[in-house]
């Protein structure tokens, strides 16, 4: 058996992409607020709210990353790397809470007392500063991600992808561009067509929206904070390599669990050959466990159960 716990280091790329998004959200909340006071228009408002929400999001997200870099201890022997997982899904629940229940509450209000927006000029001005800096976050996020992809479809990567510093932020940056090009249409058909309401319903589109990313999200995380195995393709891999070694008769499925985006938790049941000495076995297990470990280093904790072949029956089963 072998554990040698060891903090997961920050995913650099990810934290780049957290604050470019924090920093993008915070401007455009300011200036979506002034555009609301000044313009009165609901879509605008319901924006605003939602860059409010994607800006505290961004530091919840920080927080995460901050607390899961904590060491282990007694208390918690495999450290705190589910804590990233835990604030991503406290993330979800905002988005969907308040970004979608405000935006939907803000939309119904405004269909049951619609009011003509006074001045929509400022709305295209500060939709459009927002579509830039939203667009140029993105654009970040989308780096980041496709740097992780490894030539998978997008939603096999997102399935698949174990960090969700990376795709929260991709998914709120783009509902945030989505979100912008309702409020754009909101406004200029409430304008032009003299209809205010169409505010009103393009801040219901808004947090519709919201509700439907957040609800992909949701699954994800939860998914996540429950403990997901490593990859099929990389088991395998492990499986064969105990394999191969001359001490081992046989190996069972590994079992695994993900407790960071870096850090595997595996345990392999394996059937060494009876022959061996205790220090063999000893020497037989250490160098499985630096083997192992040298070629996938995201496994941080290895536990290695051995057994010996036993003289055999007929009706007798092999390890499994």
């Amino acid at each position: 058996m072998s554990n040698a716990p060891v903090p997961a280091a920050e995913p650099p790329a990810s934290k780049v992409a957290i604050i470019a998004a924090l920093a993008a959200n915070l401007a455009i909340a300011v200036i979506k607020f002034v555009a609301a006071g000044f313009t009165g228009s609901s879509a605008m408002l319901a924006e605003g709210i939602h860059s409010v929400v994607d800006t505290a999001n961004e530091f919840l997200l920080l927080l995460g990353l901050r607390k899961s870099q904590q060491p282990a201890h007694a208390g918690r022997p495999f450290g705190y790397g589910k804590e990233l997982y835990f604030w991503s899904f406290i993330v979800a629940v905002c988005i969907f809470a308040i970004g979608g229940g405000i935006s939907i509450y803000e939309g119904i209000e405004h269909l049951r007392h619609p009011t003509p927006l006074e001045n929509p000029t400022w709305n295209y001005v500060v939709l459009g500063l927002a579509f830039l800096f939203d667009g140029a976050s993105f654009l970040v996020a989308r780096r980041t991600f496709n740097a992780q992809r490894n030539g998978r479809s997008f939603w096999a990567a997102f399935r698949g992808s174990k960090d969700p510093s990376i795709f929260v932020v991709l998914f709120e940056d783009a509902a945030d561009l989505m979100g912008l090009i309702v409020a754009f249409l909101g406004v200029f058909l409430s304008h032009q067509l003299q209809n205010p309401a169409l505010d009103g319903v393009a801040s219901l589109a808004i947090g519709l929206i919201l509700l439907v990313v957040a609800g992909l999200l949701l699954r994800e995380n939860k998914s996540l904070l429950l403990g997901e195995p490593a990859e099929a393709g990389l088991l395998q891999e492990v499986e064969a390599l105990v394999t191969a070694d001359a001490a081992v008769v046989a190996v069972a499925a590994p079992l695994s669990s993900y407790l960071s985006p870096h850090e595997i938790l595996l345990v392999l049941r394996v059937e060494f050959q009876p022959k061996l000495s205790a220090t063999e076995l000893t020497e037989a297990i250490s160098q499985l466990d630096a083997t192992i470990r040298e070629r996938y280093p995201d496994i941080r904790h290895l536990f290695v159960q051995p057994s010996f072949v036993q003289q055999k029956q007929p009706h007798d089963q092999p390890l499994s």
